[in-house]
């Protein structure tokens, strides 16, 4: 049976950064109040011409970079994000044209903060069980277009930006150890999204009741994030024959420092061990794993060989763990420039499009 490594890693940021101050300005708030609640200091705000598509195209391409693959090498897309695009068709479609994955499946995974997790494990598995070889998994989110800027509880969390990882199959032991999902719907209703899907379809009802920004209970939050951000710690951590003496660091999903500060505390653990960047970004759901380990693997806290547990919760509600051994790029001789199939991937687009239009036309006069 063969092991899923990670062997790429990319993220990406807009480059607009919004302060504490700045947000001081539009609503009854301070740096003081926010920092001494969240940890944050400052978030990315994506610009008018960037989607979770264009975030997750950079942050692709510098994973594909990483690992020395082509987008043509790619069997599996997986897009975990809680701000999708589009309803349909998928996120992951999108990208997957645009960076030229020819011959990938591409599906978009709803699992909210949580998502990046369950989507590692999915392509995973689907790498243990020999059907692929190759999969890129991606967390991208442009968040700040679904928050009310008026509500202070809820606009100075969140923040946009990508983190992509590629994964690939492997005869030496190693990459993705074990993993818990999990989800519990009673308390669905306390961080809900709720206009614009078939239940709340928008209309100017739905957006006069404020049902397309996020809504949340952050005292039901919180409570339910500290209780389990430490369990799905340690029931990855006995899946995987190990304790919290075998890691190197833990990668929680960066939503508020507090509830990591509760999950050290639970485990029994200094928060050295933690790696923390929400004070620069923010929340950025899915993208938030990745991007912090991005980071730390580019610091040197992650090398080949450590053993890393990635950990996350959300909407759903939903939380889950991992734990994975640290690979890296397989040795290949081979040297690949992933940037350079976006040329040919638009091309390919505008050609394919053209054929299709031909088709159309065709068929119209034979009616």
């Amino acid at each position: 049976m063969p092991f899923a490594h990670i062997t790429g890693w990319g993220m990406y940021v807009p480059e607009p950064v919004l302060t504490n101050d700045d947000i001081a300005k539009l609503v009854d708030t301070n740096d003081e109040w926010i920092r001494d609640r969240t940890g944050i200091r400052e978030r990315h705000i994506a610009r008018e011409h960037e989607f979770p598509s264009t975030l997750a195209v950079e942050a692709s391409i510098k994973a594909l970079r990483v690992a020395n693959l082509a987008p043509t090498e790619l069997d599996l897309i997986i897009c975990a994000s809680s701000s999708p695009e589009y309803i349909f068709p998928a996120t992951a479609c999108l990208i997957q044209d645009q960076i030229g994955a020819t011959k990938a499946g591409a599906f978009d995974l709803s699992a909210a903060c949580t998502g990046f997790v369950y989507a590692i494990n999915m392509a995973a598995q689907a790498i243990r069980s020999g059907s692929i070889k190759n999969a890129l998994v991606i967390g991208t989110e442009t968040l700040s277009r679904f928050v009310d800027w008026k509500d202070r509880n809820t606009c100075i969390l969140f923040g946009d930006g990508a983190g992509a990882f590629v994964l690939q199959a492997s005869e030496k032991p190693g990459g993705v150890l074990s993993a818990v999902m999990r989800s519990d719907g009673s308390g669905a209703d306390s961080l809900t999204l709720l206009g614009g899907g078939s239940r709340h379809p928008a209309s100017e009802a739905t957006i006069h009741e404020g049902k397309h920004f996020v809504q949340m209970d952050g005292k039901e939050v919180f409570r339910f994030a500290t209780r389990v951000m430490g369990r799905a710690t340690l029931e990855a951590l006995e899946l995987a024959g190990m304790t919290t003496d075998d890691v190197k660091c833990i990668v929680p999903h960066q939503a508020n420092y507090r509830i990591i500060e509760t999950a050290a505390k639970y485990l029994k653990l200094s928060m050295d061990k933690f790696v923390v960047n929400v004070d620069r970004y923010g929340n950025t759901s899915t993208a938030s794993i990745p991007i912090a380990t991005v980071e730390a693997a580019q610091d040197g806290r992650v090398m080949p060989g450590d053993k890393v547990v990635f950990v996350a919760f959300g909407a759903g509600l939903t939380w889950g763990a991992m734990v994975v051994e640290w690979t890296g790029p397989i040795p290949t001789k081979k040297h690949v420039h992933p940037e350079q199939y976006r040329i040919i991937a638009r091309l390919r687009s505008f050609v394919r499009r053209a054929i299709r239009f031909i088709e159309g036309f065709l068929s119209r006069k034979e009616l």
